[in-house]
């Protein structure tokens, strides 16, 4: 007699075909205090492994508020209550960990998009001339290589009257 006790409806689990690039909505169970709550966490899954075998897992990835965040949930954990797949997306891939490198990429040109929005809105109020005074000011030079073997040189000597003042 073989009796398998799990609280998991383990065919019902199989039957869920979760793949990269699936959009879901994961109910996972937290207790706190005694008192047992529901959270969910929606975002891409990136990576599934291991199959449909008892060790199967997949990583789910979600950006909250900024930051990239990623959880790698069992698919037959108990203290998952329910998966719900929301969106199904076709990709080339079944591995998607470059979504990481793709996000980061974004997030920084937003960033460099709200700085210079944040200059421009401060500089609205001022007059257009002085703007462009601002922006000359802010301009960097860099030097030429005649010049970087100048700099280096001079520190050389530099270094050297410092170690004959040490000794």
């Amino acid at each position: 007699m073989n009796t398998v006790v799990s609280p998991v409806n383990v065919e019902q689990r199989q039957k869920l075909d979760i793949q990269a690039g699936d959009t879901v909505r994961v109910h996972q169970k937290i207790e706190e205090k005694g008192k047992t709550r529901i959270q969910m966490f929606e975002g891409i899954v990136i990576a599934r492994k291991h199959g449909k075998e008892a060790g199967g897992t997949f990583t789910v990835r979600r950006t909250a508020s900024g930051i990239g965040v990623e959880k790698i949930f069992p698919l037959y954990s108990p203290v998952i209550d329910k998966i719900e797949i929301t969106k199904r997306s076709k990709v080339r891939r079944s591995k998607l960990y470059h979504i990481r490198d793709k996000a980061a990429k974004e997030i920084r040109r937003q960033m460099r998009n709200v700085i210079m929005m944040d200059t421009v809105m401060t500089n609205e109020e001022e007059k257009p001339e002085e703007v462009e005074e601002e922006k000359k000011e802010e301009v960097i030079e860099t030097p030429t290589p005649e010049e970087n073997k100048e700099a280096e040189e001079k520190s050389k000597e530099e270094d050297k009257k410092e170690e004959k003042t040490a000794e």
